[in-house]
């Protein structure tokens, strides 16, 4: 009987973890829009190597000089250290980017990012291309009958 309710407290406690690890993941339709790409020049100001997913944020001026501070997210530390990024080492704040992505569907300073340009040129994919979001429905590919 004690190892029952020692059980249950121990799943109770566990729940909330659980779901806030369920809330942390989402898919890209569910906040991005893939008919909204969106360019971004600006400087970096943080990075966070977090799982499930990465962030840097990026200050951008506008035409009228107006500073505005965008977060960008991206793939899991493991992902962009196998595809070529180095924490602290890669990209650094006070770096100027260049970033491709895709706008948040509630409009905020918040995008997907895809692809980031360094200012010697070079380029590494920070996330992965957009998705639907609508669970597999439509083809990826055009499929020919």
């Amino acid at each position: 009987m004690a190892r029952r309710i020692y059980g249950a407290w121990r799943l109770a406690a566990a729940l909330p973890l659980l779901a806030t690890a369920l809330l942390a993941h989402h898919s890209f339709g569910a906040e991005y829009d893939a008919t909204k790409p969106v360019t971004l020049t600006g400087v970096i100001t943080k990075i966070d190597w977090t799982n499930p997913h990465s962030y840097f944020f990026l200050d951008v001026k506008d035409d009228k000089g107006k500073v505005a501070n965008w977060k960008l997210e991206g793939y899991p530390p493991s992902v962009l250290s196998r595809t070529g990024w180095k924490k602290d080492v890669t990209m650094k704040v006070g770096d100027s980017v260049t970033v491709f992505g895709w706008h948040a569907r509630d409009g905020s300073n918040w995008a997907h990012s895809r692809q980031v340009t360094f200012a010697d040129g070079k380029k590494l994919f920070f996330g992965p291309p957009a998705g639907t979001g609508d669970g597999g429905n439509t083809p990826a590919v055009e499929v020919s009958k």
